[in-house]
């Protein structure tokens, strides 16, 4: 395997070797493709009643597989097996639990190149989107054990008050956990709760994406081989249904969902029982980027490039605003225009694309509602158009795009999930604040200025949980495990501890006093 690293702030990956590896992952994971999927419970198949058949998005001939929804029954199964689970998982030394998850990642890293060209045969990634999510898998699972063995399982003395008396305070699993994970990464945003909610003790039953099931299901086998029993770690697959009976089953002990705001804030209203269960959501963003009259606008154009058009703006962190003062904005237009002209728009599986299709149809139709609402109030600076010439008329294909509009346009609320954003000139730092904070959500946010003090009111008044400054890689995108803590605040997050960060997989535990007095 290459050494060289792939995370989402590679630039280029000009490395022979990295795309050779590649290519042949492509071979193998082609061999997976056209796959009957079954529910399985506890490693047992059982009969489907209905199937999806679900095809690539980058060609609609490619059928990635047939998967079986999951009835009620198999939901129900698998969270009591799940439960009956528990007691052994959880008794285990969280030193074995850790041994067992990092085996796991490093069966990850040892498969990236197959896993990371499923990824992006079945949702669309380019290679470096498609290494990075995969390679952030493993680096995610890493993290979180290292997290419990820093903290020796989360066990702490505490203070006396007689010496007979001894108190530990530890933090104790909930039981059973669920997952619900999104389709835009399929490895990192299933596997990294998944092993948070594991290395802590809780058994688990994930829901992958529908169109994210055939990776989900090749990353949780090679946990199980690490040595995650089968029975501890379920996977439910199909549709929303399969989602709200898993929301709705009264034996989870806890849940993690990550998908839109209007999703998210309806099953945190639904997830209730007799007592308050932990919900851990990550519900989005309106992302914007300011760029100030200071600014290096290259380097403010290339970083909003790759965050409004890296996975085609299927990130919940995709940049969809940018608040350009007066003076600096026909500059950076025509930077933005030229760098966007320069991408590379097509199958993804292929060495040197950039940026391959939306997801389905319905993520289209939301793109071409965007554009006519664009052209009807404002105009179109660049792109808004289907993508249909030779082989790109199989796929879901659209051009990024980048308009002006009013004020009042919904474009500037509205959660798009396609490469389209909205750009606006402003006349002061306050205004550009006052227009990027004026929103439900506050996930992540970019800056570009060259001055110290307009950087330190951005730092200080800016409403997201996530934030870059001067950053080229990726205005408002690119956060890594153990270097930027991902979590949202306002609509963005229900816990206020950020994925990849220090505090996160303590959101999978309780506290518990122990004081025992010496007879």
């Amino acid at each position: 395997m290459t050494g060289f690293r792939v995370t989402y702030a590679t630039l280029s990956a000009d490395d022979d070797e990295l795309h050779a590896a590649f290519d042949k992952g492509i071979d193998i994971a082609r061999g997976w493709l056209d796959l009957n999927i079954d529910p399985v419970v506890s490693g047992v198949s059982r009969p489907a009643t209905e199937a999806t058949v679900v095809v690539s998005p980058n060609d609609h001939d490619i059928v990635i597989a047939n998967v079986g929804e999951a009835s009620p029954i198999d939901v129900d199964d698998a969270v009591t097996e799940a439960d009956r689970a528990f007691a052994g998982w959880s008794r285990r030394p969280w030193a074995e639990r850790v041994a067992v998850l990092d085996l796991s990642a490093d069966l990850i890293s040892a498969h990236r190149n197959e896993l990371s060209a499923l990824v992006s045969l079945e949702v669309g990634k380019n290679r470096l989107e498609a290494l990075g999510d995969v390679e952030e898998t493993a680096d995610l699972i890493r993290y979180y054990t290292h997290q419990v063995a820093s903290h020796d399982g989360f066990v702490t003395p505490m203070g006396r008050l007689n010496p007979a008396e001894a108190t530990v305070d530890v933090l104790r699993p909930y039981g059973v956990w669920g997952v619900i994970a999104p389709f835009n990464f399929p490895a990192a945003l299933a596997i990294a709760p998944v092993s948070a909610a594991l290395v802590a003790g809780n058994t688990v039953v994930l829901k992958p994406s529908l169109a994210g099931t055939l990776t989900g299901l090749k990353l949780v086998a090679l946990l199980h081989e690490a040595g995650v029993p089968v029975d501890a770690l379920q996977v439910v697959t199909g549709g929303d249904d399969v989602g709200r009976a898993l929301v709705a089953h009264p034996g989870l002990d806890g849940l993690t969902f990550t998908g839109s705001y209007e999703a998210g804030m309806a099953i945190g209203r639904a997830f209730s029982g007799p007592y308050p269960r932990p919900f851990i959501c990550e519900m989005g963003g309106k992302n914007p980027a300011i760029v100030m009259s200071s600014a290096d606008v290259d380097i403010a154009a290339t970083g909003v490039m790759r965050s409004a058009f890296g996975l085609s703006g299927q990130k919940c962190s995709a940049c969809s605003r940018v608040y350009v003062e007066h003076a600096a904005y026909s500059d950076f237009l025509a930077a933005l225009a030229s760098k966007t002209a320069g991408l590379a728009v097509g199958n993804p599986i292929e060495r040197g694309v950039y940026m391959g299709p939306v997801i389905d149809h319905h993520a289209a139709a939301r793109y071409d509602l965007a554009v006519a609402e664009a052209r009807a109030g404002g105009r179109v600076l660049f792109g808004g158009e289907r993508l249909t010439e030779g082989a790109l008329a199989r796929g879901n294909y659209v051009a990024p795009t980048a308009v002006e509009v009013p004020s009042d346009s919904w474009l500037w609320n509205a959660e798009l999930f396609v490469p389209f954003v909205a750009v606006a000139p402003v006349d002061s730092l306050d205004e550009a604040l006052a227009c990027a904070n004026d929103t439900v959500l506050g996930l992540t946010a970019g800056f570009f200025s060259n001055d110290e003090a307009e950087i330190e009111t951005f730092l200080d008044r800016i409403q997201a949980g996530v934030v870059y400054v001067n950053r080229s890689a990726g205005a408002t995108t690119g956060a890594w495990p153990g270097v930027q803590p991902f979590g949202g605040w306002k609509g963005s997050g229900s816990g206020g501890k950020a994925g990849g960060g220090p505090y996160y997989v303590q959101q999978y535990l309780r506290e518990q006093s122990r004081s025992v007095v010496a007879l």
